[in-house]
């Protein structure tokens, strides 16, 4: 069942779920917008990642506010809490389905200031520790013609930077303010099929790479 991290009281501090035998995948968006035309087409793939076998947790980054980046901020206050959990919610997870809207040609600051936090060091983990191989698939969604292809490849050099295993399989969607119906429902079957197959393949690459019952 999709879950909503808010939701599920999910990660107390220091303490990791024990392995299951499901992928478990995070997804979430660049984008706080309430109708966000990524958060749907995130959702969407989210299904798909459910129908693979994927427990899948849906977050909005709205809701992990944190200060914009400054190392003096952090020397003197230490990361703040929002980014100490969403660190322990992506460590937690096999895989990321990323929606990434497009600003000026990149993506957004609300996006770019999450990833820096949570990519900080800190004295028992790494800076890589939230994305050193976890498998993402990308998800672009805008009313414009070019479907934040800007923003995707910016996305997929930061996130490969940091050790995630971006999957060449992305969905880009143009003309997007035109692509939902009312319910939230792509009205496009061709382009349902290609969230839903996002999904799948996150899920699956997930499993394969991190649980030994999916190697064979």
């Amino acid at each position: 069942m999709v879950a909503s991290a808010a939701n599920t009281g999910m990660f107390p501090d220091n303490q990791e779920r024990t392995v299951n035998d499901k992928p478990r995948i995070l997804a979430f968006s660049g984008s706080s917008r309430r109708e966000s035309l990524n958060q749907k087409a995130l959702l969407v793939a989210a299904r798909g990642a459910e129908k693979a076998g994927g427990e899948v947790t849906i977050i909005r980054l709205s809701d992990y506010l944190m200060p914009i980046y400054d190392g003096d901020l952090e020397q003197r206050d230490g990361p703040p809490q929002a980014a100490a959990t969403l660190r322990r919610l992506m460590v937690d997870h096999h895989g990321f389905l990323v929606a990434s809207p497009e600003y000026n040609g990149s993506i957004t600051p609300l996006l770019k200031n999450a990833l820096d936090w949570v990519s900080r060091p800190t004295p028992d983990r790494s800076n890589l520790a939230a994305f050193d191989h976890k498998v993402v698939g990308l998800i672009g969604a805008s009313p414009s013609s070019l479907g934040a292809m800007r923003s995707l490849m910016h996305i997929r050099w930061i996130l490969s930077k940091l050790g995630a295993l971006v999957l060449p399989d992305q969905v880009s969607l143009p003309s997007a303010d035109k692509s939902f119906d009312d319910q939230g429902r792509p009205s496009s079957s061709r382009d349902e099929e290609k969230l839903l197959a996002l999904g799948r393949v996150v899920t699956e690459t997930a499993a394969r790479l991190h649980l030994p019952s999916s190697r064979g």
